[in-house]
């Protein structure tokens, strides 16, 4: 099966510029109730996934930051302890089921590396449940 079936596209996912404020992420996630957003370059290309957790660690161990002061902070600038992994296009099913172990959604790029969008877990998993119980009946 091809993963374009499950593709919600870039126009439909919210995402954040590189050079965002940490604020503007921080509001951004709230007004949309993510716990995750993947980030892209001026260029489009898709250059990771950025957490609340990392968002907290930022916070934690940056002396004299507090949420007033936060849009002084570039996106850029915070480190992100997971690394997670993005799909081309022409991947197969089983490369995304696995990421979306450990991942909310799954990033989809082109053959340059520019973001399309994402695959989101739960479509995975209503996907997985439909085919499962097809098999049973």
């Amino acid at each position: 099966m091809n993963i374009a079936f499950f593709l919600t596209p870039k126009n439909e996912v919210i995402y954040e510029n590189t050079d965002a404020t940490m604020r503007q992420v921080m509001e951004r996630m709230e007004h949309h109730g993510y716990t995750a957003i993947p980030l892209i370059d001026r260029n489009g290309k898709y250059v990771g996934t950025l957490t609340e957790g990392d968002l907290l660690w930022k916070l934690k161990n940056t002396p004299d930051l507090n949420f007033k002061n936060t849009n002084g902070v570039k996106v850029k600038e915070i480190y992100r302890r997971v690394n997670h992994k993005s799909v081309s296009i022409n991947s197969d099913i089983e490369s995304i089921i696995s990421l979306s172990i450990s991942q909310n959604f799954v990033p989809v790029v082109d053959d340059n590396g520019t973001f399309i969008g994402i695959i989101k877990r739960s479509d995975i998993i209503n996907y997985c449940y439909n085919t499962l119980k097809s098999t049973i009946a």
